[in-house]
């Protein structure tokens, strides 16, 4: 489901006290977001499959046990209804630069939470699925636009030493959206009427109002106010996040820093799209690209698979009660996040990465090899695969699934930031997108779909390994480092040998701060001999 400079050698408020946690618990409420999206995401796999939903959008098919009820609707018309939301998101996230730096990360949030509700308005009301198609390409606008702003703003915001641990609460909301989403799912599905579908979209109106109620008494980014010329409104925004005053010798420093950080790269001029691809010193295309790839694999794992056609595959599957398993599947999406919340920091963000990747990878091959050589009605094989599939939901959720968008809130430098973030959460919703457009054809029985049915998983397990290729050439480990410190990490090893590089970072207390004002001097002196 897009960071910031923090202060050389430290993050915001990197020698106060860790016991304070005031600025931490204001930076996480933003991860709120994520339950928009995490909630949208759940919802439209159970409601596709309730038979007033049926009635209402669909027209008469033969009774079979995909629609048991004599009611559905075609491939095309499922694919447009699922994956209309990532197109939706991908131009959201798109909008999400020009927004984030216009008119700030703090109000572009709560315009995101508002463009949702037009959707979620339009859901609602909607009997026929034009005006459905319409409200989730607004949803997905709003969805968009969040998965930006959220992510971008923790970054600026969080202290270097838990900075992964909240911008993985992003993720953590996502899960906590699905498995919410399910429960509802599971209590209206059989209602006789309209309320049966109405009643868990209409309850998306309270995420984005708490969302966005929330967002007005939090700080703005103190990197923004910078950035506009905003001195003592950054102040003030850095002295609520540090609980420290605003007149504090570390939160002045710290204001200094992101000056020197600012104006050293306002030297290199403004920045457009087209920057975020250019070769430089340090390395801006490869970053860009990382975090776009990262964002691409993280979607090509197959997880959304589960979440968006979950509950109408394991129907077609056989399996009994498949609201009940996806209730399941969203609760150890859940649970198991946590532990990728705490590792993210424990053990890095590179390792993790590859770990995940190869649980994954055998999961979902077995998973395949057991449905391609069994019988629907072989009980002990469908509890198998339940399994399996909860312990390969269970890697991506304590790896991948955080770690993604922790890297792609870290890796860009303050010149392109904003613009290289959008990009890659856009290729996060393209790829998104491409995956909720093609299953239905991909796995649906019936005249030009290829009916893979549990085959798909070898096409998963396949971009699994993928995966464990790309972040062990691709991603660095950044565990600890200030983002000044991840630039220079970029400029002087490969992600191959950035642990030890990483290191050696640490234990010299680099400070970009000395690294630039050694220059600054040697210029001067230059300068003064030529005099």
């Amino acid at each position: 489901m897009a960071g910031g400079p923090v202060a050389a050698g430290g993050g915001i408020g990197a020698n106060a006290p860790k016991s304070k946690f005031a600025g931490i618990l204001m930076t996480c409420f933003a991860a709120f977001g994520g339950i928009l999206f995490g909630y949208d995401t759940g919802t439209i796999s159970g409601i596709q499959a309730m038979p007033d939903w049926l009635r209402t959008f669909g027209h008469p098919v033969p009774v079979s046990s995909a629609f048991p009820d004599g009611f559905g609707i075609s491939s095309s018309q499922r694919s447009l209804i699922v994956s209309i939301l990532s197109a939706g998101t991908f131009f959201g996230a798109l909008l999400g630069a020009p927004i984030a730096d216009i008119i700030g990360r703090k109000f572009g949030i709560i315009i995101s939470a508002f463009v949702f509700s037009i959707g979620i308005a339009m859901q609602t009301a909607s009997t026929s699925i034009p005006l459905f198609v319409v409200g989730r390409v607004f949803a997905g606008l709003g969805v968009g636009l969040v998965s930006t702003l959220v992510p971008m703003y923790q970054s600026e915001c969080s202290p270097k030493w838990i900075r992964g641990a909240v911008v993985s609460l992003y993720q953590f909301a996502i899960t906590i959206g699905i498995l919410l989403s399910n429960i509802f799912n599971n209590a209206t599905k059989n209602r006789p009427n309209h309320s049966s579908y109405r009643i868990p979209i209409a309850i998306q109106f309270v995420w984005a109002a708490v969302l966005a109620a929330g967002m007005l008494f939090l700080p703005e980014s103190p990197r923004w106010l910078i950035k506009n010329h905003r001195d003592a409104d950054a102040a003030v925004s850095l002295s609520r996040l540090t609980s420290l005053p605003a007149d504090d010798p570390e939160v002045v420093n710290e204001l200094e820093e992101i000056r020197l950080n600012l104006k050293h790269e306002e030297e290199l001029g403004e920045s457009s799209y087209l920057d975020c691809f250019r070769p430089t010193d340090n390395r801006i295309l490869f970053r860009t690209l990382s975090g776009i790839f990262i964002q691409a694999w993280q979607q090509l794992t197959g997880i959304n698979f589960i979440f968006y056609f979950g509950t109408t595959f394991f129907t077609n599957a056989g399996i009994h009660n498949p609201f009940l398993i996806s209730i399941a599947t969203s609760t150890v999406n859940v649970g198991m996040t946590l532990p990728g919340i705490w590792g993210v920091e424990r053990f890095g963000r590179r390792r993790l990465l590859i770990i995940g990747a190869v649980g994954m990878t055998v999961c979902e091959f077995i998973v395949a090899i057991v449905g391609s050589t069994t019988s629907e009605s072989n009980q002990h094989a469908q509890s198998a695969q339940v399994a399996l599939i909860c312990f390969y939901i269970a890697f991506f959720a304590s790896t991948w699934g955080p770690i993604a968008w922790v890297v792609t809130g870290e890796i860009f430098p303050l010149q392109v930031r904003a613009k290289a973030m959008s990009l890659s959460v856009a290729a996060n919703w393209l790829w998104n997108w491409g995956i909720a457009y093609a299953t239905p054809y991909l796995v649906d029985p019936g005249p030009g779909n290829a009916d893979l049915g549990t085959k798909v998983f070898y096409m998963w397990g396949t971009t699994c390994f993928c995966c464990i290729i790309f972040a062990y050439f691709c991603i660095p480990e950044t565990k600890g480092l200030s983002l000044e410190q991840i630039d220079i990490l970029y400029q002087n090893v490969s992600p191959i040998n950035s642990v030890a590089y990483r290191k050696r970072l640490i234990a010299e207390g680099s400070e970009l701060s000395e690294i630039r004002g050694t220059a600054v001097k040697d210029s001067d002196s230059a300068s003064h001999e030529k005099v």
